[in-house]
């Protein structure tokens, strides 16, 4: 009986020995070294993270940045004792980056090396996983104008080969809403397809629908390039990444719902062009603006924005912030999350995951010394009650609430277990804001107020105070729709306000556990005008539109 060796089929179990070996060997290295070790070869590389340091450097180092987020990168290294090894860590601590250290072997750092030559490009990995390319998002976004561009975009890539076709469906999805200012990506799976939206200056328009053998794809892509675990889809899931654009950082917020067909996908761009917006060009009336300018130049007190999520009140917060830094003043910010980087403002983000929660960062942030703090929003009693003692002892406050008027402001914080009769020596002024859409200016059509709409926009009118200059009663503007404004007849959006300021008024009614309705009525000798009053002089100045205005505030109220 002659036995016969395959010899090829030796060779390839010797060559799973010794890789088998090698990882092993830079197992115990990653032990004996107290860091933890990764295997590079079945890990998805960022290409932005590869481009902090050149090949040339990352291979004489004998390391390769495989990760990073904003300032934190994730660091493999062959030995943590290399002296070239260690001299390149130095020298990236100094450039300010946090870094997380892997051991790993040095297959997976060749394996890593050989993605440099594909970062002009996004790539799909033998695992299957996805990087998305910042370059390939800059070049669509130039292409990219409007949402019909992004729908024939994604057809036009339906019908070609599957070859790396989930990577660029995504980047056209990000590239798109990025081009036409989304603040929201949906896709939402029906029973046999799936809907593309985009959310535009607040409201959800179709994109497209494509079926579910191209959904589940683009559904494990993200959850993966978010940091998401792929196999669970019974349980909500929140993640995220970065996309840099033109030498500034995109966070792109996930969300992952179970729903009944699939997974549901929201993903939030917070894009700083969105965000950063000077406080003279909110959209506040020229009064209640000057009043604003003297309440936030005050050394102390508490300053509160109000109302429901996405009505901008972040946003106004970041314009007061913006206005009275300056070198001689320490701002401290407590978020979550942190939406748009302050140069010269410390902030820090709450994450009640972790154990660190506003209140926690609040009393972090008054041990150092702040002349200013900024607090993302009030929920809880604990916090109100020391954001109302820092407003007393020396610090002006800027936060936020969940009510719907300015007036709901005092009663909510009673609710919250605030003394009554502290509330107006600690608060200055409660604002409550909305977002209504801007009409767009090349294609908005005039027409006369009449029938109706006269009888009610003539009866806020008389409600408003005599000093205010009205030029136009009987001529309003409504919606058509153009290219300029992807046929919406909107472009961009703006705030609308009301405000009660602190005075002898308020003091005293509060005492009598005062309705909203109450403490609205006392207050309105202040002459501020209310949301339905500013919202109507934008209908008659030509702003928005009588039913934009009619969407988002109830004009028939007392």
């Amino acid at each position: 009986m002659s036995i016969r060796f395959d010899e090829d089929n030796q060779k390839l179990k010797l060559d799973e020995i010794r890789k088998k070996e090698k990882e092993d060997l830079a197992g115990l290295l990653a032990a004996k070294s107290g860091l933890p070790y990764i295997n590079l070869q079945t890990y998805p590389i960022n290409p932005d993270a590869l481009k902090i340091l050149s090949e040339e450097i990352a291979r004489k180092a004998e390391l390769v940045i495989f990760d990073t987020n904003s300032k934190r990168v994730s660091v493999a290294v062959l030995s943590p004792t290399n002296e070239e090894t260690k001299n390149v860590l130095a020298d990236l601590q100094k450039q300010g980056y946090d870094l997380d250290l892997r051991v790993a072997s040095i297959e997976s750092l060749n394996k890593a090396w050989e993605r440099y030559g594909e970062l002009s490009s996004s790539r799909e990995t033998e695992a299957g996983s996805m990087e998305i390319s910042s370059e390939e998002i800059a070049s669509l976004s130039s292409k990219i104008t409007t949402i019909e561009d992004v729908a024939v975009s994604i057809k036009n890539i339906l019908s070609e080969k599957k070859t790396f076709r989930t990577t660029k469906i995504i980047e056209i999805m990000l590239a798109g809403a990025l081009a036409v200012n989304a603040s929201d990506v949906h896709l939402e799976p029906e029973e046999s397809y799936a809907r593309l939206r985009y959310r535009l200056d607040g409201v959800l328009h179709d994109i497209l629908e494509f079926d579910n053998e191209t959904f589940n794809p683009i559904l494990s892509r993200i959850k993966l390039v978010s940091g998401l675990k792929l196999n669970i889809d019974n349980k909500a899931q929140d993640g995220r990444f970065t996309v840099r654009l033109g030498g500034q950082e995109i966070e792109i917020r996930t969300s992952i719902l179970p729903g009944a067909y699939s997974e549901s996908i929201v993903l939030r761009v917070l894009n700083p062009k969105s965000i950063s917006v000077p406080m003279e060009e909110l959209g506040i009336e020229p009064r209640l603006l000057k009043i604003l300018e003297r309440e936030i130049s005050k050394p102390t007190g508490m300053l509160l924005t109000t109302g429901p999520t996405g009505s901008g009140k972040t946003t106004t917060l970041y314009a007061f912030l913006k206005k009275i830094h300056t070198p001689e003043i320490k701002i401290i910010t407590i978020e979550n999350p942190i939406e748009y980087h302050l140069p010269g403002i410390v902030q820090t983000q709450a994450d009640e995951e972790k154990g660190y929660n506003f209140i926690d960062g609040l009393r972090s942030a008054l041990r150092q010394d702040p002349d200013v703090i900024m607090i993302g929003e009030i929920r809880d009693s604990e916090t109100a009650g020391v954001a109302i003692n820092s407003s007393l002892t020396g610090h002006l406050v800027f936060s936020t609430l969940h009510t719907n008027t300015a007036a709901g402001t005092f009663p909510r914080l009673i609710d919250l277990g605030v003394n009554s009769k502290i509330l107006t020596s600690a608060i200055n002024i409660a604002m409550a804001q909305r977002l209504v859409r801007k009409l767009c200016p090349s294609c908005k059509k005039e027409i006369d107020v009449e029938g109706n709409n006269k009888i009610l926009i003539d009866k806020i009118i008389k409600s408003i105070s005599s000093d205010v200059a009205i030029e136009n009663t009987s001529k309003m503007w409504t919606p058509v729709g153009c290219e300029k404004c992807n046929k919406t007849g909107y472009n961009g959006r703006i705030g609308i306000y009301e405000a009660i300021l602190s005075d002898d008024i308020l003091e005293k009614i509060l005492q009598e556990n005062p309705s909203e309705r109450e403490i609205k009525k006392a207050t309105a000798s202040q002459g501020i005008l209310d949301m339905k009053q500013d919202g109507i002089l934008k209908v008659l100045a030509g702003t928005t539109s009588l039913d934009e205005l009619k969407r988002v505030v109830d004009l028939e109220s007392e």
